[in-house]
């Protein structure tokens, strides 16, 4: 088996561990929750986000107009992450679990996406394969190095690749922050990954309305 079929296995089942972890400590605290005013969110104001043309895990050209009206979640990684991509894309799949349960309708206007900054290995299928390994709701973009450069830059994320490792393959270096924006496109918080599950359906109850 090459390098890049061992990673990504490797990663497919570490997220298949993490999903069971899931399973095992899922809860809902049922506790209610104050919305803020949109203009007192963390990023209100902010220069993060905008236009960009991408393409889908199922080859179709992506843009960030096509979610217009919708609530958007902005992640940017990919698939061959050994943990911390697998780990964050985990617990954004449990919150929004979790955040659905109790709010079914709103959760229909959230759409996630993994951005990769690996364009190189993360091919449409591969993409495809990831997400779906944590949610059908999660869009999986790719597309030409340019194209992900620009995205990148216009949602201020960080990348570069790392070393080659001594067994072939290699690692990125990036960003993960999980962005949340507003219906008309505009940044509203970043979703507290870090802080599990339950902390990042807290954050989505507080501005999705």
């Amino acid at each position: 088996m090459n390098p890049n079929a061992m990673m990504i296995k490797h990663t497919l089942i570490y997220a298949a561990a993490l999903a069971m972890l899931s399973a095992l400590s899922a809860c809902n605290s049922g506790t209610a929750t104050v919305q803020p005013p949109l203009d007192q969110a963390p990023l209100a104001g902010a220069d993060i986000g905008g236009a960009f043309e991408l393409t889908s895990s199922t080859g179709e050209t992506v843009r960030w107009s096509d979610f217009a009206g919708k609530y958007r979640i902005v992640y940017f990684g990919f698939a061959y992450c050994p943990d911390i991509c697998p780990t964050d894309m985990n617990r954004l799949a449990r919150g929004l679990a979790e955040y659905e349960k109790a709010q079914p309708e709103l959760a229909k206007t959230i759409q996630p996406m993994f951005i990769t900054v690996d364009p190189e290995r993360d091919t449409p299928e591969v993409l495809a394969e990831f997400t779906s390994a944590f949610s059908d709701n999660i869009i999986g973009l790719t597309g030409t190095p340019d194209q992900i450069r620009q995205a990148a830059d216009t949602f201020k994320v960080f990348y570069a690749r790392g070393e080659d490792q001594p067994g072939g393959g290699y690692l990125m270096d990036h960003t993960n922050i999980l962005y949340l924006f507003g219906p008309s496109g505009d940044p509203l918080a970043t979703l507290p990954a870090d802080q599990g599950p339950e902390a990042v359906a807290a954050e989505l109850a507080k501005w999705v309305r």
